[in-house]
Protein backbone atom coordinates (compact mmCIF):
# COMPACT_ATOMS: atom_id res chain seq x y z
CA UNK A 1 0.00 0.00 0.00
CA UNK A 2 1.66 3.25 -1.17
CA UNK A 3 2.08 5.99 1.35
CA UNK A 4 -0.64 8.85 1.57
CA UNK A 5 0.46 12.07 1.37
CA UNK A 6 -1.10 15.63 2.61
CA UNK A 7 -1.93 17.94 -0.11
CA UNK A 8 1.39 20.36 0.77
CA UNK A 9 4.94 19.63 -0.35
CA UNK A 10 7.77 21.78 -0.35
CA UNK A 11 10.89 21.64 -2.70
CA UNK A 12 14.62 21.94 -1.42
CA UNK A 13 17.60 21.75 -3.66
CA UNK A 14 19.34 17.76 -2.23
CA UNK A 15 22.62 19.43 -2.22
CA UNK A 16 21.81 22.72 0.05
CA UNK A 17 18.91 20.99 2.18
CA UNK A 18 19.43 21.51 5.88
CA UNK A 19 17.99 19.05 8.95
CA UNK A 20 16.91 22.97 9.79
CA UNK A 21 15.02 23.58 6.75
CA UNK A 22 13.46 20.11 6.82
CA UNK A 23 12.34 20.62 10.73
CA UNK A 24 10.97 24.04 10.05
CA UNK A 25 8.72 22.51 7.12
CA UNK A 26 7.44 19.71 9.59
CA UNK A 27 6.56 22.50 11.87
CA UNK A 28 4.99 24.60 9.71
CA UNK A 29 2.37 21.36 8.48
CA UNK A 30 3.60 20.32 5.31
CA UNK A 31 3.20 16.96 4.18
CA UNK A 32 6.32 15.83 2.56
CA UNK A 33 9.86 17.50 1.33
CA UNK A 34 10.60 16.93 -1.98
CA UNK A 35 14.62 17.11 -2.61
CA UNK A 36 15.80 18.28 -6.15
CA UNK A 37 18.59 18.65 -8.48
CA UNK A 38 19.25 15.07 -9.23
CA UNK A 39 20.03 13.69 -5.67
CA UNK A 40 22.41 11.51 -5.11
CA UNK A 41 22.00 7.36 -5.54
CA UNK A 42 23.30 6.94 -1.67
CA UNK A 43 19.90 9.14 -0.61
CA UNK A 44 22.58 10.36 2.38
CA UNK A 45 20.29 13.69 1.73
CA UNK A 46 17.27 11.93 2.16
CA UNK A 47 18.32 9.72 5.28
CA UNK A 48 19.39 12.56 6.96
CA UNK A 49 16.25 14.40 6.78
CA UNK A 50 14.42 11.42 7.30
CA UNK A 51 16.67 11.18 10.79
CA UNK A 52 15.84 14.48 11.92
CA UNK A 53 12.08 14.52 11.66
CA UNK A 54 8.90 12.20 12.99
CA UNK A 55 6.07 12.58 10.13
CA UNK A 56 7.36 13.88 7.10
CA UNK A 57 7.56 12.10 3.63
CA UNK A 58 11.20 12.73 1.99
CA UNK A 59 11.76 11.80 -1.33
CA UNK A 60 13.77 12.46 -4.75
CA UNK A 61 12.53 14.85 -7.26
CA UNK A 62 14.13 13.52 -8.89
CA UNK A 63 16.84 10.99 -9.67
CA UNK A 64 18.57 11.03 -12.92
CA UNK A 65 18.47 7.42 -14.24
CA UNK A 66 21.26 8.23 -16.35
CA UNK A 67 23.29 9.24 -13.60
CA UNK A 68 22.19 7.51 -10.35
CA UNK A 69 23.05 3.57 -10.66
CA UNK A 70 19.68 1.78 -9.90
CA UNK A 71 21.84 -1.02 -7.72
CA UNK A 72 23.15 1.30 -5.68
CA UNK A 73 19.79 3.48 -5.27
CA UNK A 74 18.15 -0.28 -4.28
CA UNK A 75 20.70 -0.51 -1.70
CA UNK A 76 20.09 2.98 -0.25
CA UNK A 77 16.32 2.45 -0.13
CA UNK A 78 16.71 -0.75 1.71
CA UNK A 79 19.12 0.91 4.33
CA UNK A 80 16.68 3.79 5.13
CA UNK A 81 13.47 1.47 4.68
CA UNK A 82 14.15 -0.57 7.90
CA UNK A 83 13.42 2.54 9.89
CA UNK A 84 11.61 5.26 7.48
CA UNK A 85 9.56 2.86 5.15
CA UNK A 86 6.29 4.90 5.87
CA UNK A 87 8.19 8.31 5.14
CA UNK A 88 10.54 7.36 1.74
CA UNK A 89 9.58 7.33 -1.92
CA UNK A 90 12.19 7.35 -4.67
CA UNK A 91 11.58 9.43 -7.26
CA UNK A 92 13.21 8.78 -10.87
CA UNK A 93 13.41 10.94 -13.95
CA UNK A 94 14.67 9.99 -17.78
CA UNK A 95 16.21 13.35 -17.76
CA UNK A 96 16.88 15.59 -20.96
CA UNK A 97 18.69 14.93 -24.29
CA UNK A 98 19.87 18.28 -24.27
CA UNK A 99 21.70 17.67 -20.78
CA UNK A 100 22.20 13.74 -20.03
CA UNK A 101 24.77 12.03 -22.62
CA UNK A 102 24.05 8.75 -23.94
CA UNK A 103 20.18 9.65 -23.83
CA UNK A 104 18.25 7.29 -25.75
CA UNK A 105 14.42 6.25 -25.56
CA UNK A 106 13.16 7.59 -22.26
CA UNK A 107 10.56 5.16 -21.74
CA UNK A 108 13.10 2.32 -22.21
CA UNK A 109 15.54 3.41 -19.95
CA UNK A 110 12.84 3.75 -17.14
CA UNK A 111 11.23 0.49 -17.72
CA UNK A 112 14.81 -0.51 -17.05
CA UNK A 113 15.58 1.13 -14.41
CA UNK A 114 12.25 -0.41 -12.76
CA UNK A 115 13.44 -3.89 -13.68
CA UNK A 116 16.28 -3.43 -11.59
CA UNK A 117 14.54 -1.66 -8.97
CA UNK A 118 12.17 -4.47 -8.40
CA UNK A 119 14.47 -7.14 -9.28
CA UNK A 120 16.34 -6.05 -5.87
CA UNK A 121 13.58 -5.76 -3.46
CA UNK A 122 12.12 -2.15 -3.72
CA UNK A 123 8.33 -1.60 -3.97
CA UNK A 124 6.56 -0.48 -6.66
CA UNK A 125 4.44 1.52 -3.87
CA UNK A 126 7.67 3.22 -2.99
CA UNK A 127 8.82 4.77 -6.57
CA UNK A 128 6.95 7.45 -8.39
CA UNK A 129 7.80 8.61 -12.16
CA UNK A 130 8.71 11.85 -13.36
CA UNK A 131 6.17 11.59 -16.29
CA UNK A 132 5.09 14.04 -18.05
CA UNK A 133 3.73 12.73 -21.80
CA UNK A 134 0.90 9.52 -22.21
CA UNK A 135 3.64 6.66 -22.45
CA UNK A 136 5.43 7.87 -19.35
CA UNK A 137 2.38 8.44 -17.68
CA UNK A 138 0.82 4.98 -18.39
CA UNK A 139 4.23 3.68 -17.59
CA UNK A 140 3.63 5.15 -14.08
CA UNK A 141 0.24 3.65 -14.25
CA UNK A 142 1.42 -0.12 -14.86
CA UNK A 143 4.73 -0.29 -12.21
CA UNK A 144 4.86 2.80 -9.46
CA UNK A 145 2.70 4.44 -7.11
CA UNK A 146 2.12 7.76 -9.68
CA UNK A 147 4.19 10.72 -11.27
CA UNK A 148 5.96 13.90 -10.35
CA UNK A 149 5.57 16.24 -12.52
CA UNK A 150 7.34 19.68 -12.88
CA UNK A 151 6.48 23.20 -15.51
CA UNK A 152 2.76 21.86 -15.59
CA UNK A 153 -0.74 23.04 -15.37
CA UNK A 154 -4.05 21.95 -13.79
CA UNK A 155 -5.09 20.47 -17.53
CA UNK A 156 -2.03 18.59 -17.14
CA UNK A 157 -2.88 17.19 -13.51
CA UNK A 158 -6.26 16.58 -15.52
CA UNK A 159 -4.60 14.28 -18.07
CA UNK A 160 -2.72 12.80 -16.09
CA UNK A 161 -5.36 11.64 -13.35
CA UNK A 162 -7.45 10.31 -16.57
CA UNK A 163 -4.84 8.56 -17.98
CA UNK A 164 -3.21 7.16 -13.96
CA UNK A 165 -6.92 6.65 -12.68
CA UNK A 166 -8.48 7.11 -8.90
CA UNK A 167 -5.71 4.83 -7.00
CA UNK A 168 -1.87 6.39 -8.16
CA UNK A 169 -0.58 9.59 -6.85
CA UNK A 170 0.02 13.01 -8.77
CA UNK A 171 2.16 15.38 -7.60
CA UNK A 172 2.93 18.82 -9.63
CA UNK A 173 5.20 21.16 -8.71
CA UNK A 174 5.11 24.96 -9.03
CA UNK A 175 7.27 27.56 -8.17
CA UNK A 176 5.67 30.10 -6.35
CA UNK A 177 6.69 33.64 -5.78
CA UNK A 178 5.41 36.06 -3.12
CA UNK A 179 5.29 39.42 -4.37
CA UNK A 180 1.50 41.05 -4.97
CA UNK A 181 3.54 43.32 -8.15
CA UNK A 182 2.26 41.36 -10.98
CA UNK A 183 4.80 42.55 -13.20
CA UNK A 184 7.79 42.25 -10.96
CA UNK A 185 6.54 38.58 -9.56
CA UNK A 186 6.07 37.51 -13.74
CA UNK A 187 10.04 38.84 -13.99
CA UNK A 188 10.96 36.55 -11.36
CA UNK A 189 9.47 34.06 -12.37
CA UNK A 190 10.54 33.90 -16.19
CA UNK A 191 14.40 33.98 -14.70
CA UNK A 192 13.44 30.71 -12.51
CA UNK A 193 11.98 29.02 -15.74
CA UNK A 194 13.68 29.87 -18.19
CA UNK A 195 16.10 27.08 -18.31
CA UNK A 196 13.74 24.30 -17.74
CA UNK A 197 11.71 26.25 -21.18
CA UNK A 198 14.37 25.74 -23.02
CA UNK A 199 14.34 21.76 -22.77
CA UNK A 200 12.47 20.06 -25.57
CA UNK A 201 10.44 17.70 -22.96
CA UNK A 202 8.76 20.60 -21.17
CA UNK A 203 7.99 22.85 -24.69
CA UNK A 204 6.79 19.70 -25.71
CA UNK A 205 4.18 19.12 -22.97
CA UNK A 206 2.98 22.39 -22.83
CA UNK A 207 2.31 22.46 -26.57
CA UNK A 208 0.57 18.99 -25.87
CA UNK A 209 -1.51 20.80 -23.62
CA UNK A 210 -2.62 23.81 -25.34
CA UNK A 211 0.58 26.50 -25.31
CA UNK A 212 1.97 28.00 -28.63
CA UNK A 213 5.42 28.83 -30.40
CA UNK A 214 4.06 32.49 -29.12
CA UNK A 215 3.92 31.51 -25.80
CA UNK A 216 6.79 29.55 -25.69
CA UNK A 217 9.17 31.87 -27.25
CA UNK A 218 11.48 34.06 -24.61
CA UNK A 219 10.37 36.29 -23.02
CA UNK A 220 7.36 34.16 -22.96
CA UNK A 221 3.66 35.03 -22.34
CA UNK A 222 2.44 36.34 -19.40
CA UNK A 223 -0.65 33.86 -19.46
CA UNK A 224 2.11 30.97 -19.80
CA UNK A 225 4.00 32.21 -16.76
CA UNK A 226 1.10 33.03 -14.54
CA UNK A 227 0.09 29.37 -15.53
CA UNK A 228 3.80 27.95 -14.31
CA UNK A 229 4.18 30.19 -11.51
CA UNK A 230 1.93 30.94 -8.85
CA UNK A 231 2.22 34.74 -7.29
CA UNK A 232 0.63 37.28 -5.75
CA UNK A 233 -0.37 36.87 -1.83
CA UNK A 234 -0.29 33.81 0.00
CA UNK A 235 -4.01 33.51 -0.48
CA UNK A 236 -4.13 34.05 -3.90
CA UNK A 237 -1.01 31.31 -4.24
CA UNK A 238 -2.87 28.99 -2.08
CA UNK A 239 -6.08 29.32 -4.42
CA UNK A 240 -3.39 28.08 -6.81
CA UNK A 241 -2.69 25.15 -5.44
CA UNK A 242 -6.53 24.90 -4.53
CA UNK A 243 -6.99 24.51 -8.29
CA UNK A 244 -4.05 21.57 -8.72
CA UNK A 245 -6.05 19.65 -6.63
CA UNK A 246 -9.10 20.09 -7.52
CA UNK A 247 -8.03 19.28 -10.91
CA UNK A 248 -6.74 15.79 -9.71
CA UNK A 249 -3.75 16.36 -7.67
CA UNK A 250 -2.80 14.54 -4.33
CA UNK A 251 -0.19 17.14 -3.78
CA UNK A 252 1.61 20.15 -4.59
CA UNK A 253 4.84 20.67 -4.49
CA UNK A 254 5.94 24.40 -3.79
CA UNK A 255 8.83 25.66 -4.63
CA UNK A 256 9.71 29.24 -3.29
CA UNK A 257 11.58 31.30 -5.88
CA UNK A 258 13.66 34.58 -4.48
CA UNK A 259 14.27 35.21 -1.02
CA UNK A 260 13.58 34.04 1.98
CA UNK A 261 12.22 30.25 1.15
CA UNK A 262 11.12 28.95 3.96
CA UNK A 263 9.24 32.44 4.90
CA UNK A 264 7.87 31.79 1.98
CA UNK A 265 6.92 28.42 2.68
CA UNK A 266 5.53 28.56 6.36
CA UNK A 267 2.95 31.74 4.57
CA UNK A 268 1.92 29.31 1.68
CA UNK A 269 1.11 27.04 4.47
CA UNK A 270 -0.57 29.50 7.01
CA UNK A 271 -2.29 30.14 3.90
CA UNK A 272 -3.54 26.80 2.55
CA UNK A 273 -4.52 25.65 5.98
CA UNK A 274 -6.55 28.60 6.25
CA UNK A 275 -8.57 27.78 3.17
CA UNK A 276 -8.97 24.53 3.87
CA UNK A 277 -11.21 25.90 6.77
CA UNK A 278 -13.09 28.22 4.85
CA UNK A 279 -13.39 25.61 2.25
CA UNK A 280 -14.45 23.37 4.95
CA UNK A 281 -15.74 24.93 8.06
Amino acid sequence: MTIELGPLGAYLTAAEATVAQAVALEEAGYDAIWLAASPAADLLAVQRLLEATSRIVVGTSVLNVWQADADEVARSYHRIAGEHADRLFIGIGAGHREVDAGYTSPVAKIASYLDTLTAAGVPADRVLLAALGPRMLRLAADRAAGTLTLQVTPEHTRRAREILGPDKLVVPGHGVVLDTDAERARETGRAGVRPMLGIANYAGNLRRIGYTDEDLTDPFSDRLIDALVLHGDATTIAAGIQAEIAAGANQVGVHAVGEDPIGVLRAVSQAVRDRQVLLHG
